[in-house]
């Protein structure tokens, strides 16, 4: 399906997202594996990928880095976008799957990395973060590590809902969009995401 923000691309989804969720997060929390949040379009994400498409010059030619990828879809808008290569991350081991199948249902070309990149600089051009400043402790790693990359020349972007940790001093504010979700998933059935781009 196509996330309702982001029509250009499609997606396999959860369309059963409140039992979905529920009943794979106590299923895997007992053999202590993530939530399944590759199988969501989630508002941040939604709003980096429709800011992309959009904006084709912050991906156009250049190496990009989709951190924190979920089920690829900012990193489907990067390729889409005319981004030379592409790097989905996720430490969640399912994401490639879904990012595989993802890319390939929109024919784009879509590199996927494993591996823990907080702390690494692999020389990316662009870096993408879509609504991942959701916990303390993972802003307090995050921050840092985005500044270094913007430091030396990087563009990292951020889609972000409302997060209760975006560090907003850090930052500045792109564009805004209000983006259709899942009720079963959030607290709203229209979340005001932002994008916003990490000063040096």
């Amino acid at each position: 399906m196509a996330p309702p923000h982001v029509p250009e691309i499609i997606l396999y989804l959860a369309d059963e997202a409140h039992d979905l969720w529920h009943r794979t997060e106590e299923e895997l929390e007992a053999i202590g594996l993530p939530p399944p949040f590759w199988a969501f379009a989630w508002a941040g994400g939604q709003g980096l990928a429709r800011y992309v498409l959009d904006n084709p010059e912050c991906a156009r030619g250049r190496s990009v880095l989709d951190f924190a990828t979920g089920s690829g879809l900012v990193a489907i808008a990067a390729a889409k976008a005319g981004a030379a290569r592409v790097t989905a991350a996720d430490i969640d081991p399912f994401c490639e799957a879904a990012v595989t199948l993802n890319a390939a249902a929109n024919g784009v070309s879509v590199l996927f990395s494993g591996d823990d990149l907080i702390g690494h600089d692999e020389g990316w051009d662009t870096v993408l973060a879509g609504d991942v400043f959701y916990d303390r402790a993972f802003t307090d790693r995050l921050v840092p590590w985005f500044t270094a990359l913007a430091a030396r020349g990087a563009k990292v972007l951020v889609g972000d809902p409302g997060r209760s940790y975006l560090p907003k001093e850090r930052l500045g504010r792109l564009a805004v969009y209000k983006v259709p979700v899942t009720r079963a998933l959030e607290d709203a059935e229209v979340k005001r995401t932002t994008v916003w781009s990490l000063a040096r």
